[in-house]
């Protein structure tokens, strides 16, 4: 009996160029507020498909084809990443650390971190935590912003100090990235480097295959989201496109412990995610999806009840409304160091938004009432 051949699998998007760059970024510390380095890797990998790039004051890089056209369309994610600040060293050498950024006390302990020193050092230490022979059942602390501190090694304050390490150092976690089962890419900071190296992969697809866009195309890769969407604020007032597509992560729902009634049924790899809401212009959103459907991408539709909470909201809101879209990639265990999203989805938003370029004309009416 002749046996069934298995379908002929997808020739993939990415190139072994692609995987060493996109790697190296997740790999590269870029803190909130502190985003110059990874800024510079985006910057290399990109440039070859860009005409000029700029830099604003605080940081955000955008990279611009075909700049004399008069109508602008920015492709936008965001570059930094969560991490903490040394907010006090006791006399024993141990340190106490603050938020910068959404990070998450509860996965702080036992992990291993780099303090970043003004001089450019890196400090290795360690999130401490009691042995569990130690802890009184049933009476258990829990991680909290008040208990979770740093061990250098050090004895003492002045041996701290002498490292170079002082209030205001930031501190980022020592995890790296990985492929899971040839399904998933991880690591921390996904959230929302993967949305730089996809807009970056659109602009070099753009180039690679010697496509001509009617408009001037900004791939803005902004600093500070992680704190109120800042650096998205500043950028979408200097460029002021005509229109917006952001792209950043939103949670798989699937895992455990998420409760689908508040939070919504989302799966990674079952395609990107498009969002409903008052900040998303429903004309472009209408337009994307129709993108999506044509180009046989999958995709899923979420709700926004007030906000996205993306940098979709500042563009929105900016210079008397900029029409924005919001494409958004399923991602496990966010603002954790094993964030995980679906290889088969980071390389379907790359389709979308390149495919939504191509199709997008400088004549496109966003009047709602015409």
């Amino acid at each position: 009996m002749a046996t069934k051949k298995a379908p002929a699998k997808k020739k993939s998007l990415l190139t072994d160029e692609d995987k060493k760059f996109f790697e190296a970024y997740i790999n590269n510390p870029s803190p909130t507020g502190f985003e110059a380095a990874g800024q510079k890797l985006w910057l290399s990998y990109i440039k070859p498909a860009i005409d000029k790039h700029e830099v604003d004051n605080y940081g955000t890089v955008y990279g611009i084809v075909n700049p004399g056209a008069k109508f602008k369309v920015a492709i936008e994610a965001h570059a930094d990443e969560i991490s903490w600040f040394v907010s006090y060293i006791t006399e024993q050498g141990l340190i106490y650390v603050k938020r910068n950024g959404g990070s998450d006390h509860q996965i702080a302990p036992s992990k291993r971190v780099w303090i970043h020193t003004r001089d450019g050092k890196k400090i290795p230490a360690v999130f401490g935590w009691p042995a569990i022979h130690t802890r009184r059942e049933g009476k258990e602390q829990t991680p909290e912003m008040k208990n979770i501190f740093l061990d250098l090694g050090c004895t003492s304050k002045k041996e701290v100090l002498a490292k170079g390490v002082h209030v205001g150092c930031v501190i980022t976690y020592q995890d790296e990235f990985f492929v899971l089962n040839d399904r998933y890419f991880g690591g921390r900071a996904l959230d929302n480097r993967v949305g730089g190296f996809m807009i970056a992969k659109v602009a070099r697809m753009l180039k690679d295959n010697k496509k001509k866009l009617p408009f001037a195309l900004y791939i803005v890769n902004s600093v500070q989201e992680e704190v109120g969407l800042r650096g998205a604020e500043m950028i979408a007032h200097t460029i002021h496109p005509n229109c917006a597509i952001v792209t950043d992560v939103c949670h798989d729902t699937t895992t455990p412990m998420i409760d689908k009634i508040i939070e919504g049924d989302y799966k990674a790899g079952d395609g990107p995610v498009l969002t409903v809401g008052p900040a998303v212009h429903n004309k472009l959103l209408d337009f994307v999806i129709d993108t999506a459907k044509k180009g046989k991408i999958p995709y899923q539709i979420d709700a926004a009840s007030r906000s996205t909470g993306t940098d979709t909201d500042a563009f929105a809101y900016t210079s008397g409304g900029i029409p924005s879209v919001l494409i958004s990639l399923p991602l496990r265990y966010m603002h954790t160091t094993v964030e995980m999203v679906a290889i088969e989805d980071v390389e379907n938003v790359i389709r979308l938004i390149y495919d939504s370029l191509l199709k997008l004309s400088p004549n496109f009416n966003f009047k709602y009432l015409e």
